[in-house]
């Protein structure tokens, strides 16, 4: 009889078995891209954007695995989902999706107008010009075997909501990416770690001062791998998602041939 391979440890070295699990295509991505900038995207580019991608989708499910493993159930539903972004700050990603779900409502907030009235929310667009919400639903195959992979299942709005975040953060991600080509680098980006109060603030997390200016190198009309990364770093403001997406991404991008 086969055995199965074990999957690897989360804290341990990731390898190119990323790649193969990977539920985001690079031509998918290029399609979010394409809807953002005319730039180019290099093969490199759209694996690192898609491996980010995967990253933090599989942060949230893990989290709402957990949320509903309390409640003894195996599949997931959306209050799962806002549980594991509760209990981590870090998986607050793709926000702009909240606005255009019913799982999200009242987490944002309430508008009031001058004069004390409740300003309604903002009724769907129906624009013929592309968007993350209106192209979310490209994400719902990935999403789904994502899950597969994680040996999870979730009812179809858990699965919306998935694929909602997951449109958000990579376009999200392609205009930072563009913005880092057009600014030839980022001027400067940080860590954000929650400290509970009358806590001493804990260690930077990186080893070495923070860099305060990244510059680029490389033509101004293709988004390369560093571009993809240092957007990353923009989109992802906590030390432990955005370190494990970075090494993610490098390790995708370095077992994959790009000839």
């Amino acid at each position: 009889m086969t055995t199965q391979p074990a999957r690897p440890e989360r804290s341990g070295p990731k390898t190119a078995s990323v790649v193969d699990v990977s539920p985001f295509k690079p031509s998918l991505v290029k399609a979010v891209f394409r809807d953002v900038t005319p730039m180019h995207v290099s093969r490199s580019a759209a694996w690192a954007a898609a491996s980010v991608t995967r990253t933090v989708l599989t942060e949230i499910i893990d989290g709402a695995r957990r949320a509903a493993a309390e409640e003894a159930r195996k599949k997931l539903i959306p209050s799962d989902l806002l549980s594991a972004i509760d209990r981590n700050v870090e998986l607050e990603v793709g926000s702009k999706w909240y606005d255009h779900s019913p799982t999200f409502q009242g987490l944002t907030g309430v508008l009031y107008d001058a004069e004390g009235i409740i300003v309604p929310p903002r009724k769907r667009s129906r624009s013929r010009k592309p968007s993350a919400v209106v192209g979310a639903h490209r994400f719902e195959a990935g999403v789904r075997k994502l899950l597969r992979s994680q040996g999870a299942t979730a009812v179809p709005a858990m699965v919306r909501d998935l694929d909602g975040i997951a449109s958000v953060f990579l376009t999200d991600l392609a205009r930072d990416a563009a913005m880092v080509v057009r600014e030839g680098g980022v001027e400067r980006f940080g860590t954000v770690t929650p400290v509970m109060s009358g806590e001493p603030a804990p260690l930077p997390f990186l080893k070495g001062p923070l860099p305060a200016l990244s510059t680029r190198r490389g033509d101004g009309r293709t988004i390369g791998r560093d571009d993809i990364l240092a957007a990353t770093r923009i989109q992802l403001f906590g030390g432990n998602l955005r370190q494990r997406a970075l090494t993610e991404a490098r390790e995708v991008t370095q077992h994959t041939s790009f000839g």
